[in-house]
């Protein structure tokens, strides 16, 4: 019974690992509400997919805006701080872009959003494994 236990255990962290769902925020910027999602729950070292999706006041899908990620990791004991910045492409409603982190840590991650002049922003932290 015990040796059943722990097969079923492993089988449900395998599929739980294999399933994972992506890394999400949702988080407010002056009027606009923004989701951001990644395709790897925890965000991996190298190249992450991420897509950010802008509603405004009313609930509309924002798709005219200029929108600019920026990802730091604060400077260490011995390493300098590293700063990155990617633009984003707008697909289906949303913005894309790839974010590559050099090494595992905690990141910060800034969601630059420039719409008719003005500029709000998201900030969030990741740990990268």
């Amino acid at each position: 019974m015990k040796r059943v236990t722990v097969i079923l255990a492993i089988l449900f962290l395998a599929f739980g690992v294999a399933y994972a769902k992506d890394y999400t925020v949702t988080k407010k910027a002056g009027s606009y509400m923004v989701h951001v999602r990644m395709d790897k729950n925890p965000p991996i070292t190298g190249k992450n997919n991420i897509a950010i999706s802008i509603q405004d006041a009313a609930g509309a899908d924002v798709v005219d805006a200029a929108v600019i990620v920026e990802y730091s990791m604060p400077a260490m004991p011995g390493m300098p701080a590293m700063n990155y910045k990617t633009k984003t492409e707008t697909k289906n409603k949303k913005y894309m872009a790839i974010v590559d982190f050099s090494m595992s840590g905690a990141w910060n991650i800034n969601v630059k959003i420039t719409r008719a002049g003005k500029t709000q922003s998201v900030k969030f932290n990741v740990d990268v494994s």
